[in-house]
């Protein structure tokens, strides 16, 4: 079974559109979904941890801060009545226990449309791999089945 030239190059064509194409496409939209995923993750930690402050009625907090690359040190929080939030971008915002739950409820509406963006886009770059897929077989049956009749 040797394929014509022709058909030859134009699977190898469509291999490696898929492969050095829609794969990588595929890669780096699911990447980007997973650091949305992750920084949702957060922020609902964050949420969780500004609501247990609240309804533990807790003025004053004792806790272990991250100072990057794992190394943690003690530190005290004298006044938990309010929050400084990461927006992005660089900028920071003081908001009280309750704007930033608020703040944190509509980033995650945001974030989740984002997600479902990406999840949307994924299927649509598998959809459109298999549909290259099923084209290099129909190139290989065609040839098959001309190698038949003659």
């Amino acid at each position: 079974m040797q394929l014509s030239l022709e058909r030859e190059a134009q699977v190898r064509r469509y291999e490696d559109f898929v492969n050095h194409q829609l794969r990588v496409d595929l890669q780096n939209t699911l990447a980007r979904r997973d650091k949305v995923f992750h920084t949702i993750a957060e922020y609902l930690k964050l949420r969780n941890q500004i609501e247990l402050i609240k309804s533990q009625h807790v003025n004053e907090l004792k806790t272990m801060m991250d100072i990057g690359c794992e190394f943690f040190m003690q530190a005290k929080i004298p006044d938990t009545s309010k929050v400084v939030i990461n927006l992005g971008a660089g900028y920071h915002v003081e908001m009280t226990l309750d704007e930033a739950i608020q703040f944190i409820n509509e980033k995650g509406k945001r974030l989740t449309e984002a997600a479902e963006r990406h999840t949307d886009l994924a299927s649509n770059i598998k959809a459109n791999i298999k549909v290259v897929l099923t084209a290099i077989e129909e190139i290989l049956l065609l040839e098959q089945t001309e190698q038949k009749v003659y």
